[in-house]
C-alpha cells in the first residue's frame, strides 16, 4: 500500500490515545489522511485530537471512547466509522496492555484480561473492518501491533508485558526505566510509527524496529535453543535496564 501520501484515504488506530497509537495517528495526519481513533481513556483520547486539530487545517477525526476487548463496542464503532466511510484502507490494532511475572504469579483473572485486550482485541479490529475493505476490492493494509516478547519469550512475562507490571516484574520503576531506555536511544512512540508506515509501504509482514528485536527475529529461526537459554537467563536475573 502506497502511504507516502494519505490524502483521500482513512486510518483506523485503536488505543490513539497515548504512546505509539498517537504518534502514529499524528503520522497519518501528517500525510493527509482522515481518521478514526479509539481509546479507552476518553481523557487521553481528547489529547490527541486536540494535538491532532492543532496541526492546523481542516482534519476529519472521529474519535470514540471503546474497550477493545467489548465486542459490542467494536461493533457499534465500526457502524458509526462506516456510516462515513465504506471501509478504513489502514487498519492499525495497537491497542494492548501487558503484565509481568511468571506463571505461578498469573491469576485467572489476569489472564482473561491481558487475553481479551491483546487478543480478542486484534480479533475484534479485524472482525469488524477487515470484511469491508475486502468488498470494497480496493485494496488496504493492517497492522497488528506486537513487543518484543513475541519474538524473545521468558518465564517472567508468561503473560506478556509492556504495562502494568505484576509479581516478580513488579520493580519500582520497571516500566519508567524501560520507556526512559528506549528515549535514551531515540526509539520513541514517534520512530515507532514512522517504522510502521516504512513497514506497510514496503510491504512488510514482520517489521522488527529495534537492533535487540532484529536479532532476537533472526535467532528465534536459526538457534531457536539460544532464544530459550535467554528466556530462563532472563527469569533468573530479572528485567534489565536497558543501556
Amino acid at each position: 500500500m502506497d502511504v507516502r501520501s494519505l490524502a483521500g484515504k482513512t486510518a483506523l488506530i485503536t488505543g490513539a490515545g497515548g504512546g505509539i497509537g498517537r504518534a502514529t495517528a499524528l503520522a497519518c495526519a501528517k500525510r493527509g489522511a482522515r481518521l478514526a481513533l479509539c481509546d479507552l481513556n476518553a481523557d487521553d483520547l481528547a489529547e490527541t485530537e486536540q494535538l491532532l486539530r492543532a496541526l492546523g487545517g481542516e482534519r476529519h477525526v472521529l474519535a470514540q471512547r471503546v474497550d477493545v476487548a467489548n465486542a459490542e463496542q467494536m461493533r457499534a464503532f465500526a457502524e458509526a466509522v462506516h456510516r462515513e466511510a465504506p471501509a478504513v484502507d489502514l487498519l492499525v490494532n495497537n491497542a494492548g496492555v501487558g503484565l509481568g511475572g511468571g506463571f505461578l504469579d498469573t491469576s485467572l483473572e489476569d489472564w482473561r484480561w491481558i487475553v481479551d485486550i491483546n487478543l480478542l482485541g486484534v480479533v475484534h479490529g479485524c472482525n469488524f473492518f477487515v470484511p469491508a475493505m475486502v468488498a470494497r476490492g480496493a485494496g488496504g493494509h493492517v497492522v497488528n501491533v506486537a513487543s518484543a516478547a513475541g519474538h524473545l519469550p521468558s518465564e517472567l512475562l508468561s503473560a506478556y508485558t509492556t504495562s502494568p507490571m505484576r509479581g516478580v516484574a513488579a520493580q519500582p520503576g520497571a516500566r519508567e526505566r524501560m520507556i526512559a531506555g528506549y528515549q535514551r536511544r531515540n526509539y520513541g512512540p514517534e520512530r515507532v510509527a514512522e517504522n510502521i508506515l516504512r513497514a506497510v509501504q514496503r510491504g512488510r509482514v514482520v517489521a522488527p524496529i529495534t537492533l535487540e528485536v532484529w536479532a532476537a527475529y533472526y535467532a528465534k529461526r536459526a538457534a531457536p535453543w539460544l532464544v530459550r537459554a535467554l528466556g530462563r537467563w532472563q527469569a533468573r536475573v530479572g528485567i534489565p535496564e536497558l543501556a
